[in-house]
């Protein structure tokens, strides 16, 4: 095909990218106040949350706990240690059997292991890659004490089902709502449904300092077990080497949340941004034969995103498969992964025998390394994340992604 490219043909077969121009927005970027706060932080010497009385940290969990509906916020130093105060706060004990999705990252699984529970892995709906609601039905025995659930790339769980699910076995339900900030469930935010939600500033999520994290609740007693734990098993208003429980040190640094302060006073546009831009997708990609968006529910009044998740099916594509399909989407200006390639029960952090030398002698781990898991499986082969970055983009460069999805599928002849 040498010397017959066009610019009609695809960038990967040598033609013109069609969305070569496409400004993708740095991300993170700094707000306005970003610097000025972190300026007045460092120059006040009082860096630790425990060396002054108003602290960024205090302010920062005030007023992220009042924007997601709750009564109590508990900032720490990171995600994954957010899921392990909450595991704590709601009374863990070693052997103790936790449900957790089989496809997620690590952390929710490994935040169980690491308190001495055990993970057990439930299957995803294929569509909401959230639990699925029959599958932890069927998952529950009589060692399970709990569900941490995610809100995968800021899409719901089933709450109602789950809530009753809970309800109705007297577990406890933490919700990993990581990828989650400013969604909403019948008009109520995330994070609230359970005894505890979680929720991380990394690097990629939609509000962030490089790192850090966040408990809430609603349960008095709950945040005041987590005020102790988070803080070395101290009693805030004690003498400060009086330590009533033996913990770790989960706090927030004064720097991460003076950094936090100010991305929170951005966030509220760029969340709105994101969600026109997500509901522009939507009805765009929904045209496309063998492109499927993620179902629409009426529940969910308020979608934050932490990715752009579709699906690929081949089928719409004269047979090509997805990973062709993406390297030449690439090729178009376009870059868009697949997410996690395998379930969690194949990682090899959590083999059987990994997780016994964790546990105390004599608790069952189950063998789930060869674990059905149908709709996780389909979610591994068929899914298409685009970065929230392209979320924050302009919407003249934004329509370039489904105009580079339809150069693919006209010239698809050209990967067979």
């Amino acid at each position: 095909m040498a010397g017959q490219q066009t610019a009609e043909s695809l960038a990967i077969d040598g033609g013109e990218p069609i969305a070569a121009d496409f400004e993708v927005p740095n991300w993170p970027t700094p707000a306005d106040n970003s610097l000025e706060y972190v300026q007045e932080c460092v120059e006040s010497g009082a860096w630790c949350r425990l060396n002054g009385d108003a602290t960024f940290v205090e302010t920062f969990e005030e007023a992220y706990a009042t924007y997601h509906d709750a009564d109590h916020g508990i900032a720490v130093a990171n995600g994954t240690v957010a899921i392990e105060l909450a595991l704590r706060m709601c009374g863990i004990e070693p052997g103790d059997e936790v449900l957790v999705p089989a496809y997620t990252f690590i952390a929710t699984a490994g935040a169980v292991a690491c308190m001495g529970g055990v993970p057990r892995f439930v299957d995803v709906d294929p569509r909401t890659c959230n639990l699925d609601p029959d599958a932890v039905r069927e998952a529950i025995t009589e060692d399970t004490v709990g569900i941490v659930g995610v809100h995968f790339g800021g899409y719901p769980m089933d709450l109602d089902e789950l809530t009753d699910i809970v309800d109705e076995h007297g577990l406890f339900f933490i919700e990993d709502a990581a990828h989650a900030h400013g969604t909403e469930w019948r008009g109520e935010k995330v994070g609230t449904f359970g005894e505890v939600g979680t929720f991380s500033f990394q690097a990629s999520k939609c509000l962030t300092a490089g790192e850090g994290g966040i408990v809430l609740t609603d349960d008095d007693l709950l945040a005041e077990d987590g005020e102790l734990l988070h803080n070395i098993g101290r009693v805030p208003g004690k003498p400060g080497y009086r330590h009533y429980v033996l913990s770790s040190n989960y706090r927030m640094a004064e720097l991460q949340a003076a950094l936090l302060t100010a991305q929170f006073e951005a966030f509220p546009d760029e969340f709105e941004r994101r969600a026109e831009n997500a509901q522009f997708l939507d009805d765009a990609l929904s045209g496309i034969p063998g492109i499927e968006i993620q179902p629409p529910d009426e529940r969910i009044t308020q979608r934050g995103y932490a990715n752009y998740t579709a699906f690929f099916d081949p089928a719409g594509f004269e047979g090509v498969d997805r990973d062709t399909f993406v390297d030449a989407l690439s090729a178009e200006g376009i870059h868009v992964g697949t997410g996690y390639g395998h379930p969690l029960t194949e990682q090899p952090a959590v083999a059987r025998e990994r997780l016994r030398s964790m546990l105390p002698e004599g608790v069952d781990v189950p063998f789930f390394r060869h674990q059905s898991l149908p709709g996780t499986r389909e979610v591994i082969g068929s899914r298409l994340s685009f970065s929230q970055r392209y979320l924050l983009a302009d919407r003249a460069d934004l329509e370039l992604l489904p105009a580079a999805i339809e150069k693919v599928r006209d010239n698809v002849e050209e990967l067979r």
